[in-house]
Protein backbone atom coordinates (compact mmCIF):
# COMPACT_ATOMS: atom_id res chain seq x y z
CA UNK A 1 0.00 0.00 0.00
CA UNK A 2 1.80 3.68 -0.94
CA UNK A 3 0.47 6.44 1.81
CA UNK A 4 0.84 9.89 -0.10
CA UNK A 5 0.15 13.45 1.46
CA UNK A 6 -2.39 15.54 -0.05
CA UNK A 7 -0.97 18.24 -2.43
CA UNK A 8 -4.33 19.98 -3.78
CA UNK A 9 -3.11 23.65 -5.02
CA UNK A 10 -1.80 24.80 -8.42
CA UNK A 11 1.77 26.63 -8.11
CA UNK A 12 1.83 30.11 -9.61
CA UNK A 13 5.00 31.70 -10.87
CA UNK A 14 7.48 32.26 -7.99
CA UNK A 15 8.87 35.28 -8.57
CA UNK A 16 4.86 37.06 -9.00
CA UNK A 17 4.66 39.01 -5.62
CA UNK A 18 0.92 37.73 -5.43
CA UNK A 19 2.18 34.11 -4.85
CA UNK A 20 5.34 35.10 -2.37
CA UNK A 21 2.04 36.98 -0.47
CA UNK A 22 -0.16 34.50 -0.40
CA UNK A 23 1.72 30.98 -0.45
CA UNK A 24 5.10 29.40 1.22
CA UNK A 25 7.56 28.20 -0.53
CA UNK A 26 6.60 24.91 -1.39
CA UNK A 27 3.26 26.29 -2.63
CA UNK A 28 0.93 25.80 -0.28
CA UNK A 29 -1.17 28.46 0.87
CA UNK A 30 0.87 30.53 3.90
CA UNK A 31 0.88 28.93 7.06
CA UNK A 32 -0.27 31.58 9.72
CA UNK A 33 -0.35 29.07 13.34
CA UNK A 34 2.13 30.12 15.83
CA UNK A 35 3.67 28.44 19.24
CA UNK A 36 0.06 29.46 20.82
CA UNK A 37 -1.79 27.50 18.32
CA UNK A 38 0.56 25.09 18.13
CA UNK A 39 0.45 24.55 22.25
CA UNK A 40 -3.42 24.66 22.05
CA UNK A 41 -3.03 21.30 19.18
CA UNK A 42 -0.98 19.57 21.96
CA UNK A 43 -2.67 20.04 25.18
CA UNK A 44 -5.80 18.90 23.16
CA UNK A 45 -3.60 15.89 21.32
CA UNK A 46 -1.82 14.63 24.81
CA UNK A 47 -4.49 15.72 27.75
CA UNK A 48 -7.23 13.38 26.62
CA UNK A 49 -8.84 10.28 27.80
CA UNK A 50 -5.09 8.97 29.57
CA UNK A 51 -5.59 11.38 32.41
CA UNK A 52 -9.08 9.70 33.53
CA UNK A 53 -7.47 6.76 33.74
CA UNK A 54 -3.84 7.99 36.35
CA UNK A 55 -5.17 7.23 39.32
CA UNK A 56 -6.07 3.73 38.80
CA UNK A 57 -2.65 3.57 36.79
CA UNK A 58 -0.55 4.82 39.89
CA UNK A 59 -2.81 2.53 42.35
CA UNK A 60 -1.04 -0.43 40.43
CA UNK A 61 2.69 1.08 40.61
CA UNK A 62 2.92 2.82 43.96
CA UNK A 63 4.46 5.88 45.55
CA UNK A 64 7.73 5.19 43.94
CA UNK A 65 7.48 3.97 40.59
CA UNK A 66 4.15 5.78 39.89
CA UNK A 67 5.69 9.37 39.37
CA UNK A 68 8.70 8.01 38.55
CA UNK A 69 7.22 6.08 35.20
CA UNK A 70 4.89 9.76 34.69
CA UNK A 71 8.50 11.70 34.74
CA UNK A 72 10.22 9.26 32.58
CA UNK A 73 7.48 9.16 29.99
CA UNK A 74 7.50 13.26 30.20
CA UNK A 75 11.41 13.18 29.46
CA UNK A 76 11.59 10.88 26.93
CA UNK A 77 8.19 12.46 24.66
CA UNK A 78 9.96 15.87 25.40
CA UNK A 79 13.25 14.88 23.74
CA UNK A 80 12.19 12.57 21.28
CA UNK A 81 10.03 15.95 19.76
CA UNK A 82 12.72 17.99 20.04
CA UNK A 83 14.09 15.29 17.56
CA UNK A 84 11.32 15.36 15.45
CA UNK A 85 11.05 19.26 15.03
CA UNK A 86 14.45 19.17 13.47
CA UNK A 87 13.21 16.92 10.82
CA UNK A 88 10.79 19.23 9.38
CA UNK A 89 13.22 20.73 7.00
CA UNK A 90 15.85 18.63 5.77
CA UNK A 91 18.81 18.64 5.45
CA UNK A 92 18.98 22.07 7.13
CA UNK A 93 16.12 22.35 10.16
CA UNK A 94 16.15 26.10 9.23
CA UNK A 95 16.05 25.97 5.16
CA UNK A 96 15.59 22.73 4.35
CA UNK A 97 12.47 21.32 2.36
CA UNK A 98 9.48 20.83 4.32
CA UNK A 99 8.33 17.26 5.36
CA UNK A 100 4.77 18.49 6.22
CA UNK A 101 4.02 14.67 6.68
CA UNK A 102 5.33 11.99 9.55
CA UNK A 103 5.46 9.69 6.47
CA UNK A 104 7.22 12.20 4.18
CA UNK A 105 10.14 12.86 6.73
CA UNK A 106 10.58 9.21 7.35
CA UNK A 107 10.67 8.43 3.66
CA UNK A 108 13.07 11.27 2.99
CA UNK A 109 15.55 10.91 6.20
CA UNK A 110 14.99 6.91 6.29
CA UNK A 111 13.84 5.97 2.96
CA UNK A 112 11.17 4.21 1.57
CA UNK A 113 10.68 0.78 3.51
CA UNK A 114 10.96 2.36 6.55
CA UNK A 115 8.28 4.88 5.24
CA UNK A 116 5.91 2.24 4.86
CA UNK A 117 6.09 0.61 8.21
CA UNK A 118 5.71 4.07 9.72
CA UNK A 119 2.87 4.93 8.10
CA UNK A 120 1.17 1.45 8.89
CA UNK A 121 1.81 1.91 12.26
CA UNK A 122 0.84 6.15 12.43
CA UNK A 123 -2.50 5.16 10.72
CA UNK A 124 -3.33 1.66 12.66
CA UNK A 125 -2.90 3.98 15.69
CA UNK A 126 -4.75 7.14 14.48
CA UNK A 127 -7.67 4.62 14.09
CA UNK A 128 -7.10 2.73 16.99
CA UNK A 129 -7.35 6.31 18.39
CA UNK A 130 -10.74 7.53 17.01
CA UNK A 131 -12.13 4.18 18.93
CA UNK A 132 -10.79 4.62 21.94
CA UNK A 133 -12.05 8.22 21.97
CA UNK A 134 -15.76 7.29 21.04
CA UNK A 135 -15.72 4.78 24.16
CA UNK A 136 -14.39 7.48 26.20
CA UNK A 137 -16.84 9.75 25.41
CA UNK A 138 -19.69 7.37 25.85
CA UNK A 139 -18.42 6.83 29.11
CA UNK A 140 -18.89 9.80 30.03
CA UNK A 141 -22.36 10.71 28.61
CA UNK A 142 -23.21 7.54 31.05
CA UNK A 143 -21.69 8.81 33.43
CA UNK A 144 -24.05 12.21 33.17
CA UNK A 145 -27.10 9.95 33.00
CA UNK A 146 -26.06 7.65 35.80
CA UNK A 147 -24.96 10.67 38.05
CA UNK A 148 -28.16 12.15 37.90
CA UNK A 149 -29.95 8.75 38.60
CA UNK A 150 -28.03 8.55 41.55
CA UNK A 151 -28.73 11.68 42.86
CA UNK A 152 -32.36 10.97 42.69
CA UNK A 153 -32.50 7.57 44.11
CA UNK A 154 -29.76 7.46 46.51
CA UNK A 155 -25.95 5.97 45.60
CA UNK A 156 -27.29 2.78 46.36
CA UNK A 157 -29.53 2.15 43.26
CA UNK A 158 -29.12 0.39 40.14
CA UNK A 159 -28.48 3.06 37.50
CA UNK A 160 -27.03 1.07 34.97
CA UNK A 161 -27.12 2.29 31.03
CA UNK A 162 -25.76 1.21 28.34
CA UNK A 163 -23.10 2.70 26.24
CA UNK A 164 -23.50 2.06 22.26
CA UNK A 165 -26.73 4.85 22.14
CA UNK A 166 -24.22 7.05 23.49
CA UNK A 167 -21.68 6.48 21.03
CA UNK A 168 -23.93 6.69 18.22
CA UNK A 169 -25.18 10.52 19.25
CA UNK A 170 -21.42 11.28 19.27
CA UNK A 171 -20.75 9.45 15.87
CA UNK A 172 -23.63 11.96 14.41
CA UNK A 173 -21.79 15.04 15.88
CA UNK A 174 -18.44 13.59 14.44
CA UNK A 175 -19.88 13.14 10.95
CA UNK A 176 -20.86 16.92 11.24
CA UNK A 177 -17.75 18.42 12.33
CA UNK A 178 -15.50 16.06 10.55
CA UNK A 179 -16.87 17.83 7.07
CA UNK A 180 -14.29 20.57 8.42
CA UNK A 181 -11.49 20.45 5.52
CA UNK A 182 -8.30 20.17 6.28
CA UNK A 183 -6.24 21.05 10.03
CA UNK A 184 -5.60 24.39 9.48
CA UNK A 185 -8.99 25.42 9.99
CA UNK A 186 -9.50 22.98 13.31
CA UNK A 187 -7.32 25.71 15.63
CA UNK A 188 -10.33 27.28 16.77
CA UNK A 189 -11.84 24.08 17.44
CA UNK A 190 -8.32 22.67 19.34
CA UNK A 191 -8.12 25.65 21.61
CA UNK A 192 -11.86 24.76 22.96
CA UNK A 193 -10.68 21.61 23.25
CA UNK A 194 -7.35 22.54 25.24
CA UNK A 195 -10.37 24.84 27.53
CA UNK A 196 -12.29 22.06 28.17
CA UNK A 197 -9.03 19.58 29.36
CA UNK A 198 -8.22 22.16 31.51
CA UNK A 199 -11.29 22.65 32.87
CA UNK A 200 -11.89 18.38 33.75
CA UNK A 201 -8.87 17.83 34.91
CA UNK A 202 -8.86 21.05 37.39
CA UNK A 203 -12.80 19.32 38.38
CA UNK A 204 -10.82 15.94 38.92
CA UNK A 205 -7.94 17.29 41.05
CA UNK A 206 -10.26 19.96 43.15
CA UNK A 207 -12.53 16.60 44.07
CA UNK A 208 -9.91 14.47 45.03
CA UNK A 209 -8.62 17.27 47.09
CA UNK A 210 -11.88 17.38 48.57
CA UNK A 211 -12.63 13.94 49.33
CA UNK A 212 -9.05 14.11 51.08
CA UNK A 213 -10.32 16.35 52.92
CA UNK A 214 -13.06 14.70 53.98
CA UNK A 215 -10.63 11.93 55.61
CA UNK A 216 -11.80 8.14 55.96
CA UNK A 217 -9.36 5.02 55.07
CA UNK A 218 -8.23 4.47 51.50
CA UNK A 219 -5.19 2.65 52.17
CA UNK A 220 -2.35 3.51 49.79
CA UNK A 221 1.37 2.16 49.73
CA UNK A 222 4.99 2.44 48.36
CA UNK A 223 4.32 -0.26 45.82
CA UNK A 224 0.93 0.31 45.19
CA UNK A 225 -2.17 -2.57 45.48
CA UNK A 226 -1.36 -5.57 47.50
CA UNK A 227 -0.69 -8.96 46.61
CA UNK A 228 -3.68 -10.99 48.18
CA UNK A 229 -5.16 -8.46 50.05
CA UNK A 230 -6.46 -6.32 47.33
CA UNK A 231 -5.32 -8.76 44.11
CA UNK A 232 -3.60 -11.82 43.17
CA UNK A 233 0.27 -11.82 42.12
CA UNK A 234 -0.70 -12.95 38.50
CA UNK A 235 -3.00 -9.89 38.93
CA UNK A 236 -0.85 -7.40 39.93
CA UNK A 237 1.99 -8.69 36.86
CA UNK A 238 -0.40 -7.82 34.47
CA UNK A 239 -1.74 -4.89 36.18
CA UNK A 240 0.99 -3.22 36.34
CA UNK A 241 2.19 -3.88 32.54
CA UNK A 242 -1.34 -2.54 31.88
CA UNK A 243 -0.81 1.11 33.75
CA UNK A 244 2.14 1.74 32.19
CA UNK A 245 0.66 1.40 28.56
CA UNK A 246 -1.99 3.68 29.94
CA UNK A 247 0.89 6.19 31.26
CA UNK A 248 2.39 5.91 27.47
CA UNK A 249 -0.92 6.63 26.22
CA UNK A 250 -1.40 9.42 28.42
CA UNK A 251 1.34 11.40 26.89
CA UNK A 252 0.88 10.03 22.70
CA UNK A 253 0.79 12.67 20.41
CA UNK A 254 3.84 11.82 18.16
CA UNK A 255 1.51 10.45 15.50
CA UNK A 256 0.29 14.01 14.89
CA UNK A 257 3.10 15.85 15.81
CA UNK A 258 4.70 16.83 12.01
CA UNK A 259 1.23 18.07 11.51
CA UNK A 260 0.90 20.48 13.97
CA UNK A 261 4.11 21.66 12.92
CA UNK A 262 2.96 22.12 9.38
CA UNK A 263 0.61 24.70 10.41
CA UNK A 264 2.98 26.94 11.96
CA UNK A 265 4.13 29.98 9.87
CA UNK A 266 7.98 30.21 8.59
CA UNK A 267 9.12 32.87 10.82
CA UNK A 268 10.75 32.55 13.39
CA UNK A 269 11.73 29.23 12.33
CA UNK A 270 9.24 26.37 12.46
CA UNK A 271 11.58 24.03 14.63
CA UNK A 272 12.16 27.05 17.08
CA UNK A 273 8.75 27.60 17.61
CA UNK A 274 7.67 23.85 18.13
CA UNK A 275 10.29 23.37 20.55
CA UNK A 276 8.78 25.95 22.24
CA UNK A 277 5.38 24.88 21.56
CA UNK A 278 6.59 21.26 22.73
CA UNK A 279 7.95 22.07 26.09
CA UNK A 280 5.18 24.56 27.05
CA UNK A 281 2.61 21.53 26.13
CA UNK A 282 4.38 18.88 28.01
CA UNK A 283 5.12 20.74 30.58
CA UNK A 284 1.78 21.68 31.17
CA UNK A 285 0.68 18.04 30.52
CA UNK A 286 3.26 16.71 33.03
CA UNK A 287 1.77 19.08 35.77
CA UNK A 288 -1.79 17.91 35.94
CA UNK A 289 -0.73 14.16 35.59
CA UNK A 290 0.63 14.68 38.46
CA UNK A 291 -2.06 16.48 40.21
CA UNK A 292 -4.87 13.81 38.85
CA UNK A 293 -2.77 10.98 39.24
CA UNK A 294 -1.23 11.63 42.72
CA UNK A 295 -3.79 13.21 44.17
CA UNK A 296 -6.25 10.54 42.81
CA UNK A 297 -4.71 7.65 44.34
CA UNK A 298 -4.43 9.89 47.49
CA UNK A 299 -8.37 10.33 47.42
CA UNK A 300 -9.28 6.58 46.52
CA UNK A 301 -6.23 4.20 47.67
CA UNK A 302 -5.67 1.11 46.27
CA UNK A 303 -9.28 0.92 45.34
CA UNK A 304 -9.51 3.77 42.45
CA UNK A 305 -11.50 3.07 39.56
CA UNK A 306 -10.18 2.84 36.01
CA UNK A 307 -12.03 6.21 34.84
CA UNK A 308 -11.97 8.59 38.27
CA UNK A 309 -14.85 11.12 36.85
CA UNK A 310 -16.87 8.15 35.36
CA UNK A 311 -16.16 5.33 38.08
CA UNK A 312 -18.41 7.42 40.84
CA UNK A 313 -15.70 7.41 43.74
CA UNK A 314 -17.47 10.84 43.60
CA UNK A 315 -21.13 11.33 43.84
CA UNK A 316 -20.98 14.65 44.82
CA UNK A 317 -21.84 17.35 44.07
CA UNK A 318 -23.47 16.19 41.42
CA UNK A 319 -23.89 18.78 39.23
CA UNK A 320 -19.56 19.17 39.36
CA UNK A 321 -19.34 15.44 38.35
CA UNK A 322 -21.65 16.19 35.11
CA UNK A 323 -19.79 18.98 34.33
CA UNK A 324 -16.56 17.76 34.24
CA UNK A 325 -18.06 14.88 32.32
CA UNK A 326 -19.02 17.58 29.76
CA UNK A 327 -16.18 19.23 29.66
CA UNK A 328 -14.51 15.45 28.19
CA UNK A 329 -17.40 14.97 25.79
CA UNK A 330 -16.83 18.44 24.49
CA UNK A 331 -12.74 17.79 24.41
CA UNK A 332 -13.18 14.60 22.95
CA UNK A 333 -15.20 16.18 19.89
CA UNK A 334 -11.98 17.88 18.90
CA UNK A 335 -9.52 15.23 20.12
CA UNK A 336 -11.38 13.42 17.39
CA UNK A 337 -10.64 15.59 14.25
CA UNK A 338 -7.08 16.28 15.73
CA UNK A 339 -6.12 12.26 15.39
CA UNK A 340 -8.82 11.80 12.41
CA UNK A 341 -7.15 14.45 10.03
CA UNK A 342 -4.40 12.68 8.92
CA UNK A 343 -5.98 9.77 8.03
CA UNK A 344 -8.70 12.15 6.15
CA UNK A 345 -5.70 13.95 4.08
CA UNK A 346 -3.86 10.65 3.41
CA UNK A 347 -7.33 8.50 1.55
CA UNK A 348 -8.30 12.05 0.08
CA UNK A 349 -4.75 12.76 -1.48
CA UNK A 350 -4.66 10.02 -2.71
CA UNK A 351 -7.95 9.76 -4.39
CA UNK A 352 -7.12 13.09 -6.09
CA UNK A 353 -4.29 11.43 -7.61
CA UNK A 354 -5.57 8.91 -8.63
CA UNK A 355 -8.59 10.19 -10.28
CA UNK A 356 -7.24 13.85 -10.67
CA UNK A 357 -10.33 15.33 -13.57
CA UNK A 358 -12.86 13.92 -11.07
CA UNK A 359 -15.89 16.36 -10.08
CA UNK A 360 -16.63 14.17 -7.06
CA UNK A 361 -12.99 14.00 -6.14
CA UNK A 362 -12.55 17.81 -5.97
CA UNK A 363 -15.41 19.51 -6.90
CA UNK A 364 -16.68 22.18 -3.46
CA UNK A 365 -19.89 23.76 -3.07
CA UNK A 366 -20.04 26.47 -0.57
CA UNK A 367 -22.89 26.70 1.83
CA UNK A 368 -23.90 29.50 4.04
CA UNK A 369 -24.25 28.27 7.11
CA UNK A 370 -26.17 31.22 9.64
CA UNK A 371 -23.83 32.58 12.18
CA UNK A 372 -21.09 29.97 11.76
CA UNK A 373 -20.12 30.85 8.02
CA UNK A 374 -19.80 29.54 4.60
CA UNK A 375 -18.85 25.63 4.52
CA UNK A 376 -17.03 23.94 1.91
CA UNK A 377 -18.66 21.05 0.78
CA UNK A 378 -17.32 18.18 -1.19
CA UNK A 379 -18.80 14.73 -1.95
CA UNK A 380 -16.64 12.49 -1.60
CA UNK A 381 -15.34 13.83 1.54
CA UNK A 382 -19.08 13.67 3.04
CA UNK A 383 -18.97 9.85 1.70
CA UNK A 384 -15.76 9.01 2.86
CA UNK A 385 -15.30 10.79 6.05
CA UNK A 386 -19.24 9.51 7.24
CA UNK A 387 -18.15 6.09 6.23
CA UNK A 388 -14.95 6.51 8.73
CA UNK A 389 -16.85 7.85 11.89
CA UNK A 390 -19.51 4.78 11.34
CA UNK A 391 -16.51 2.35 10.92
CA UNK A 392 -14.68 3.40 14.15
CA UNK A 393 -17.97 3.67 16.18
CA UNK A 394 -19.01 0.03 15.19
CA UNK A 395 -15.71 -1.31 16.70
CA UNK A 396 -16.10 1.28 20.02
CA UNK A 397 -19.55 -0.77 20.29
CA UNK A 398 -18.12 -4.38 19.69
CA UNK A 399 -15.05 -3.71 21.98
CA UNK A 400 -15.83 -1.08 25.02
CA UNK A 401 -13.39 -1.69 27.14
CA UNK A 402 -11.47 1.44 28.74
CA UNK A 403 -8.29 0.73 30.73
CA UNK A 404 -7.72 -2.12 28.38
CA UNK A 405 -7.74 -0.36 24.93
CA UNK A 406 -6.30 3.11 26.30
CA UNK A 407 -3.07 0.58 27.65
CA UNK A 408 -3.04 -1.23 24.13
CA UNK A 409 -3.29 1.90 21.97
CA UNK A 410 -0.31 3.28 24.31
CA UNK A 411 1.77 0.52 24.42
CA UNK A 412 1.87 0.21 20.39
CA UNK A 413 2.69 3.81 19.94
CA UNK A 414 5.24 4.87 22.21
CA UNK A 415 7.66 2.70 21.08
CA UNK A 416 7.36 2.70 17.00
CA UNK A 417 6.22 6.62 16.68
CA UNK A 418 7.54 8.80 19.52
CA UNK A 419 11.36 6.57 20.12
CA UNK A 420 12.33 4.58 17.22
CA UNK A 421 11.75 6.96 14.70
CA UNK A 422 12.64 10.36 15.53
CA UNK A 423 15.69 8.39 17.08
CA UNK A 424 17.13 6.98 14.09
CA UNK A 425 16.42 10.32 12.35
CA UNK A 426 18.34 12.12 14.57
CA UNK A 427 21.41 9.91 14.21
CA UNK A 428 20.84 10.28 10.04
CA UNK A 429 20.45 13.79 10.43
CA UNK A 430 22.78 14.64 12.91
CA UNK A 431 25.19 12.34 11.36
CA UNK A 432 26.05 10.61 14.93
CA UNK A 433 28.91 8.04 14.31
CA UNK A 434 28.15 4.26 14.82
CA UNK A 435 29.34 3.07 18.20
CA UNK A 436 30.13 6.87 20.00
CA UNK A 437 28.83 7.45 23.19
CA UNK A 438 25.78 9.30 21.88
CA UNK A 439 24.56 6.46 19.20
CA UNK A 440 24.95 3.72 21.95
CA UNK A 441 22.63 6.07 24.42
CA UNK A 442 20.59 6.54 21.69
CA UNK A 443 20.54 3.02 20.72
CA UNK A 444 19.78 1.82 24.67
CA UNK A 445 17.06 4.30 25.04
CA UNK A 446 15.15 2.73 22.05
CA UNK A 447 16.02 -0.56 23.31
CA UNK A 448 14.43 0.39 26.84
CA UNK A 449 11.48 1.45 25.04
CA UNK A 450 10.95 -1.23 23.07
CA UNK A 451 10.76 -3.44 26.30
CA UNK A 452 8.40 -1.10 27.81
CA UNK A 453 6.04 -1.12 24.57
CA UNK A 454 5.93 -5.12 25.31
CA UNK A 455 5.26 -6.06 28.23
CA UNK A 456 2.73 -3.13 28.43
CA UNK A 457 0.82 -4.57 25.47
CA UNK A 458 0.87 -7.82 27.03
CA UNK A 459 -0.41 -6.41 29.96
CA UNK A 460 -3.41 -4.69 27.58
CA UNK A 461 -4.34 -7.62 26.02
CA UNK A 462 -4.28 -10.14 28.53
CA UNK A 463 -7.17 -7.20 30.02
CA UNK A 464 -9.43 -7.28 26.81
CA UNK A 465 -9.03 -11.32 26.33
CA UNK A 466 -10.51 -11.25 30.14
CA UNK A 467 -12.84 -8.26 29.86
CA UNK A 468 -14.42 -10.26 26.44
CA UNK A 469 -15.05 -13.46 28.59
CA UNK A 470 -17.95 -11.24 30.72
CA UNK A 471 -18.95 -9.09 28.19
CA UNK A 472 -22.60 -9.30 26.42
CA UNK A 473 -22.83 -6.73 23.43
CA UNK A 474 -25.55 -4.65 23.27
CA UNK A 475 -26.11 -4.93 26.82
Amino acid sequence: MEFQGARNFSIESPGNDVFSSKYDDDGHVKRTGTWVTASAHIVTAVIGSGVLSLAWAVAQLGWIVGPTILTVFSAITLVTSFMLSDCYRYPDPVHGSRNPRYMEMVKNVLGGIQCQLCGWAQYIILFGTSIGYTITASISMVAIKRSNCFHKHGHEAKCHAANYPFMIIFAVVEILISQIPDFHELSGLSILAAIMSFGYATIGVGLSIAKIAEGGNHATSLTGVIVGEDVTSQQKLWNTFQAIGNIAFAYGFSMVIVEIQDTLKSSPPENQAMKKATATGISITTLFYMLCGLLGYEAFGNKAPGNFLTGFGFYEPYWLVDIGNVFIVIHLVGAYQVFSQPIFTLVEGWCAKRWPESNFMAKEYHVRIPLVGTYRVNAFRVIWRTLYVILTSVVAILLPFFNSIVGLLGAVSFWPLTVYFPTEMYLVRAKVPKFSVIWIGVKLLSGFCLIVTLVAAAGSIEGIITDLKTYDPFN
